[in-house]
């Protein structure tokens, strides 16, 4: 049961976190992805300043930061082209 629930949390912390960075949602399977990283990330960067996460609200604000996080990095190296 706490399996669907993570990859629930993870669903919509990679939505919010795609159309906080790009504007827009990336696709069922890529925002539960980009979530569900995002979780692990978000989890592990606020435990290294102290702060562990609980309950549903901290757990979706961790991984939605974390979510974020992922995504900014991952722009940093992809190009979009532009094509005429």
């Amino acid at each position: 049961m706490y399996f669907l629930w993570y990859l629930l949390i993870g669903l919509a912390a990679g939505c919010i976190a795609g159309l906080i960075v790009h504007g827009h949602g990336a696709g069922f399977f890529i925002n539960l992805l980009v979530g569900v990283i995002g979780s692990m990330l978000g989890g592990w960067l606020v435990s290294l300043f102290g702060w562990i996460p609980s309950g549903t609200l901290g757990t979706l604000l961790s991984s939605i930061v974390g979510a974020i996080i992922l995504l900014l990095i991952v722009s940093l190296f992809t190009r979009k082209t532009v094509t005429n």
